[in-house]
């Protein structure tokens, strides 16, 4: 492993602000795409889904709901990137199937069997409510794991794992010589609508990328003192 390389990827990466007009090839994209599905996440679920958008008239539309910032308008893909929270009982099921070794361990089947209602909130929240008095009668004699109950928390637990995803996908857009913007300042309602989005998706941003343009970046990266962030207890 060369760190000094990955440190090269992660100091230069920085948010675009404007594109030029090359395209990024499509085995490029591919394979940033495949890095960022490589990323960490809960019970290996892999709770997300990647919309490359790339008709005229849907990608015209995605501007706008984008609220038609530079970013959008010059990058070459936009992508938006959306997190899965109905997925739960499938892939529990399908990684006890795909599980990478000849027998799954008994604890591991019994862990996978349980996850869907474990991670179920129920109608109007009803089985978290029960599952978090439960859960915090059990937490007086042990350690326990403390959710996610609500609907809006298992949103979170998604929210959570596709931002991983979405970071792998920025480094690796740059580790390949391209650049990215990760954009929250979006229409959700919009984006939902041209994507056909049920309630179980949750758009979580929408990456333009592209190759940098000489002035993409508008003002040099500022961040705060390493002792507002970092505690040693």
């Amino acid at each position: 492993m060369d760190i000094e390389a990955f440190r090269k990827v992660v100091t230069s990466r920085r948010s675009v602000r404007k594109f030029t007009a090359k395209p990024i090839p499509k085995a490029v994209l591919d394979d940033c795409l495949d890095l960022a599905m490589l990323a960490p996440c809960s019970s290996g679920l892999q709770p997300w889904e990647f919309y490359i958008v790339r008709s005229a008239d849907k990608k015209a539309k995605l501007v706008k709901a984008c609220m038609s910032q530079l970013a959008a308008k010059t990058a070459a893909e936009l992508i938006v990137c959306v997190a899965r929270t109905d997925r739960v009982e499938s892939f529990s099921k399908q990684m006890l199937r795909d599980w990478p070794m000849p027998d799954v361990p008994p604890l591991v089947k019994r862990y996978y069997q349980l996850i869907p209602y474990y991670y179920a909130p129920g109608p109007l929240n009803s089985f978290a409510l029960v599952k978090k008095a439960a859960i915090a009668a059990g937490g007086l004699v042990a350690p326990v794991p403390r959710g996610p109950y609500t609907t809006a928390e298992v949103q979170l637990w998604a929210a959570k794992s596709t931002a991983l995803a979405c970071e792998n996908l920025v480094l690796a857009l740059r580790a390949h010589g391209y650049d990215s913007c990760m954009m929250e300042g979006f229409d959700e309602v919009r984006v939902r609508k041209l994507l056909k989005l049920g309630p179980e998706a949750l758009p979580i941003m929408v990456v333009g990328a592209g190759e940098r343009a000489d002035d993409g970046v508008f003002w040099p990266q500022v961040r705060f003192e390493r002792a507002l962030f970092v505690k040693e207890v």
